[in-house]
């Protein structure tokens, strides 16, 4: 049910420019910095620019959840479940087996959470329009989503943390209309459950969820063209939509932008493979 709810990744900040990363005018770009070495599957560099961050800017939020996502994608990655067949072949994601996380990083990862939504909450407190806090909710609650679903097999758990998320990116679309990364989680949530058979389509509408397959490549969509951190991971599902539409010239088009981009970041290269062995 929580397939492609990673980074619900990234669960993913503000739309134009710098919109929520720079929403009380800090220079975000030390921090996209880390956001593109992680994208590269540099993690040691990541975690040095966010660590610099939060000791610059002890009382944003955005620095420890960011480093959150690094610790939670350097484990996703070791693990093998980024890969894109997983997510196209419905058999063999059901069939996979619990995965077994570092407890290390884990209780790093829950560590770092924790802190950013002290944070968050309080610059809420202060204002409760703060778009860098609004998106960093949705954003742990993403991270959350990602961690119970692909590693630890919860899927239900991790549409419970979508739901929780969808409410701050709802809130964020509202205070700020250009933050297009507020649409990747509700792309994800929309259009993965549109995947499900029409009796638990109809189950999941009447608890609340978003179903609506169409709607949910056009969020998709808006963050792929106008997202700043979660935009290369938009183009990531998009081409994985693309494989299960039968459509392999366009994911290899998604593919091949994301490889001259992120050159280190071998999963790009194994996915292009697979569609020329196909």
């Amino acid at each position: 049910m929580s397939k492609l709810l990673i980074l619900a990744a990234l669960l993913a900040i503000a739309g134009s420019a710098l919109a929520a990363g720079a929403a009380d005018g800090q220079d975000a770009t030390g921090l996209y910095a880390g956001w593109l070495r992680m994208y590269d599957l540099k993690f040691d560099d990541a975690h040095r620019i966010f660590a610099a961050w939060k000791q610059s800017y002890p009382d944003d939020s955005l620095g420890p959840v960011s480093n959150a996502a690094a610790w939670l994608f350097s484990e996703l990655a070791r693990l093998g479940a980024l890969e894109s067949e997983l997510f196209v072949d419905d058999s063999r994601f059901k069939g996979r087996a619990k995965l077994l996380p570092d407890p290390a990083k884990k209780a790093l990862f829950v560590e770092e959470l924790a802190q950013a939504e002290r944070l968050a909450d309080a610059a809420l407190q202060r204002s409760g329009s703060d778009p860098n806090a609004l998106f960093v909710k949705a954003l742990t609650f993403g991270l959350r989503a990602d961690n119970a679903g692909l590693i630890e097999k919860q899927s239900f758990a991790a549409l419970g943390y979508t739901k929780e998320g969808r409410v701050f990116s709802e809130r964020l679309m509202q205070a700020s209309p250009h933050s297009s990364d507020a649409y990747l989680g509700l792309g994800v949530e929309n259009y993965m459950l549109s995947l499900k058979p029409a009796p638990l389509r109809l189950l999941l509408r009447m608890t609340g969820a978003n179903v609506d397959r169409e709607k949910g490549l056009e969020e998709l969509r808006e963050t792929a063209a106008h997202g700043h951190y979660l935009e290369p991971f938009a183009k990531l599902l998009l081409a994985v939509a693309a494989l299960r539409d039968n459509n392999p010239a366009h994911a290899r088009e998604l593919l091949e932008e994301l490889h001259r981009r992120f050159p280190d970041n071998e999963m790009y290269t194994r996915e292009l493979e697979r569609i020329d062995r196909k």
